[in-house]
Formats: C-alpha cells, sequence, structure tokens
C-alpha cells in the first residue's frame, strides 16, 4: 500500500495516478460499517479493473474548527489507522492534511481538487457521508458535483443488535471498557500502546510485578478497573492483567491521572522504557478499595486465575 500524504493546497493531476476506486471517510476506529466502506471500494477495483484506495483526514476536522479539545483521543491514532487499512488490502491511502483553509472548500471544489484529480473513477462512502464547507456536500449531492467523471456507491446503513454502529458509539463502549463490545463491533481487539516507567513497585513487593505504562495521549483511556489484556513484547504476545486506576487502598487522595499497570503472566526481565503494546480483551472487575494487604492479594491472585481461564478458553 503507498501512503500518500496531502497538503492544501494539492499539485496532483490525473495523469499522476491510475483509475481508481476510493473509500471515503474519516475511519476512525475503522469498524465493521467502515470495513464495509473500504471493502465495497475494492470490490468495485476488481469489478472494473481500478486500483483501490482510501482517503481520509488528519487531524480530527473538530480539532482544527475549534468544536473540541485539541488533545483529542482516538479509536485509532493514526500510525494505527495505516497499519489496520494496510492490512484490508488496498492499493493507496491518501491522507490529507485538515486546515482551516482546506475546511473552505466548497463541495463541489472539494470533488474537483480532491477527487476528479487524483483520477478517481468510483467513489464509495457511507450514507451519511458529507464535504465541503460546513458539510453542506452529501451522498445525493455528490452525483451533480462529480460531473460524470465518476459512478457511486452508497453503503447503507450497518447495524448491531438494531443500533447504527458508529465511531460514537465504540468511543462510548470503550470508556466503558467494554472491550467484548468493541471487538462485536469492530471484529477485533482494541490496542493502545505505551512507555513502560518506573512506578511505587508495590505489585513486585507483592508477589506480582508489573510493567507501568504511560499510555500515548492520542489513545482513548479506558474505564478504570481490571482487564484480561495480552501484551506484545519483541514481537511476542504475551497473556495479563492490567489495571487502570487510582489505587485507592494506597491513596487517601485521589491523583490527578489513573495509573495502567500490567501484569505479564510467564515472563520476566526487565522492560523499563520500552514501549508496550497491548491489546484489552475483557473486563474482569471494577476498581475497588480493600481493607488491607492481605484482601488485595487474594483479589489479585482471582483476577490471575480469571484471566488465565479466559484466555484457556479463548485458545480452545
Amino acid at each position: 500500500m503507498e501512503v500518500i500524504v496531502i497538503e492544501h493546497p494539492q499539485s496532483f493531476n490525473q495523469a499522476d495516478f491510475p483509475k481508481l476506486s476510493i473509500a471515503l471517510g474519516f475511519f476512525d476506529g475503522i469498524h465493521i460499517g467502515h470495513q464495509a466502506v473500504i471493502q465495497t471500494a475494492r470490490s468495485k477495483a476488481e469489478e472494473f479493473g481500478l486500483k483501490s484506495a482510501v482517503m481520509t483526514f488528519d487531524p480530527h476536522p473538530s480539532v482544527v474548527l475549534g468544536k473540541k479539545d485539541e488533545n483529542i483521543r482516538y479509536i485509532t491514532p493514526l500510525d494505527d489507522k495505516i497499519a489496520i487499512i494496510r492490512d484490508t488490502g488496498v492499493d493507496y491511502l491518501f491522507i490529507i492534511r485538515f486546515t482551516k483553509e482546506f475546511a473552505r472548500l466548497l463541495p463541489e471544489q472539494f470533488v474537483d481538487q480532491y477527487l476528479i484529480a487524483i483520477n478517481a473513477k468510483h467513489v464509495v462512502a457511507g450514507f451519511d457521508y458529507t464535504y465541503g464547507h460546513y458539510g453542506k456536500g452529501t451522498m445525493e449531492t455528490l452525483e451533480s458535483h462529480s460531473k460524470g467523471q465518476f459512478f457511486i456507491t452508497v453503503v447503507t446503513k450497518q447495524t448491531l443488535e438494531n443500533e447504527k454502529i458508529s465511531s460514537t458509539r465504540i468511543r462510548s463502549v470503550l470508556k466503558m471498557g467494554d472491550f467484548t463490545g468493541f471487538y462485536h463491533l469492530t471484529g477485533r481487539y482494541y490496542l493502545s500502546q505505551g512507555v513502560v516507567i518506573h512506578g511505587e513497585k508495590r505489585g513486585r513487593e507483592l508477589g506480582f510485578p508489573t510493567a507501568n505504562l504511560r499510555i500515548d495521549d492520542a489513545y482513548i483511556f479506558p474505564a478504570t478497573g481490571v482487564y484480561a489484556v495480552r501484551a506484545k513484547i519483541n514481537e511476542t504476545w504475551y497473556n495479563g492483567v492490567c489495571n487502570v486506576g487510582y489505587k485507592p487502598t494506597f491513596n487517601e487522595e485521589k491523583p490527578e491521572f489513573p495509573s495502567v499497570e500490567v501484569h505479564i503472566l510467564d515472563f520476566a526481565g526487565d522492560l523499563y522504557g520500552q514501549k508496550l503494546q497491548v491489546a484489552w480483551h475483557k473486563r474482569i472487575r471494577s476498581e475497588q478499595k480493600f481493607s488491607g494487604l492481605d484482601a488485595l492479594v487474594k483479589q489479585i491472585e482471582a483476577d490471575k486465575e480469571h484471566a488465565v481461564n479466559y484466555f484457556m478458553q479463548l485458545n480452545q
């Protein structure tokens, strides 16, 4: 897959690219609905002898247009989005740097400069896709704006349990720590990564050494609680238990940020300073305050057993 980052105004013309079947969307989370759009673009490419492509934007428009805090957290930050889209098998990924100047493009200008100009011959998007200044361009206006230069396929609303599959729904699921729900909405486990930092080393003192992670700011932070996770170390995945929280058993005052501590099963070694990737599988329980260390250790042992049984069943 060729990744092409476009700064506005762009300087491409049709001769720079082969004829394309292109999927449009921001694609945060690349859920089942997004996958339907991308796979439809691939199918149309095969049907009509075109190359397949995806067009997305960075950063999120709301960051540039001032509707949200500039430190917005993503379901799939850009590097993750690129990796997942690469796995879909498309030929090209266009990433448009979203700026205030780009946002001012009229719908017909967007079509002329960013679809017709890159040789789009078939365009695929979801039924609610909008484009151009204030999102005034819709799938209903796209045909007239195409000037007969490309065909259009509209992907209908994708649902699960009679509810629309959307990035907003996935964000809600993640904030509840419902990674089982995330899996059903995307077909994969939620991934995040961070650097292993020095912590208070209480886990080691209790017999459960942990890797303390500083999760990259771009990722959505899950709800506090205990989770069954897998951690990737030197290209090998290990089962583990992760605690996300404020450690109320030890802290009288709530810290500003929760800690993320992973107890990795069947692994021994120094991980300080390494970047760790975590695949979140299942929420085991909510965070709670214990009466003492004995009660805490007993619960940690139960959490570990829960995770071991979960992965054992998963692998059967």
